[in-house]
């Protein structure tokens, strides 16, 4: 498993890149932890307004946007109750366990990923530090959740010289096949 932290300025931002994949069908949100309403259930403006109260309790930090991506091997192909506990273990070892977050299973490339949406500021208005958050907690975690569920550990592949995440070779056709998309800014 590796996992892609981005950190940005606007939450909406991040949760509209995943609405717009869940509406293309390349998307599907498995998961909104700490919601009132069950994750089916949630508007736009529920999934949004939850993690933008919590940003505006602390307005002097600008950076306030957690944006996760836990990409797994080609071979894996889990179950999404299985995804949902990887991505809720993930979050608990990070220390955003007590955060509220959408949990989204991307279908739009060759190996499974999950994408998560969060917010550094808790519900008191502290922040949750985000620097050195891959390097540290980040990486603990990874390995940590890769032995206790059984998965393709990414250092491994690293070390054997193997590409982590392989695709067949496809024809793209400019302007109609999706190819990866610049990382969109927020």
């Amino acid at each position: 498993m590796v996992a892609r932290i981005r950190s940005g300025k606007s939450l909406r931002g991040a949760i509209h890149y995943n609405e717009n994949k869940v509406t293309e069908g390349k998307a599907v949100l498995l998961l909104a932890e700490g919601y009132p309403k069950a994750h089916h259930d949630l508007t736009f403006r529920d999934k949004y307004w939850r993690l933008q109260k919590l940003a505006e309790l602390n307005p002097r930090v600008t950076t306030h946007c957690l944006h996760v991506s836990l990409n797994f091997d080609i071979s894996e192909k889990l179950p999404d109750e299985k995804l949902c506990r990887v991505a809720m273990e993930y979050m608990q070892r990070i220390g955003f366990g007590a955060q509220p977050y959408l949990v989204y299973r991307h279908d739009d490339a060759a190996h499974q990923h999950v994408h998560i949406v969060s917010t550094n500021i808790q519900k008191d208005g502290k922040r949750i530090s985000l620097h050195n958050l891959g390097r540290i907690q980040s990486e603990e975690a990874r390995k940590a959740i890769e032995v206790a569920f059984g998965l393709v550990k990414a250092a491994d592949k690293r070390k054997t010289g193997e590409n982590i995440v392989t695709a067949p070779a496809v024809k793209v056709i400019y302007g109609k096949s999706e190819t990866k998309e610049p990382s969109p800014m927020w």
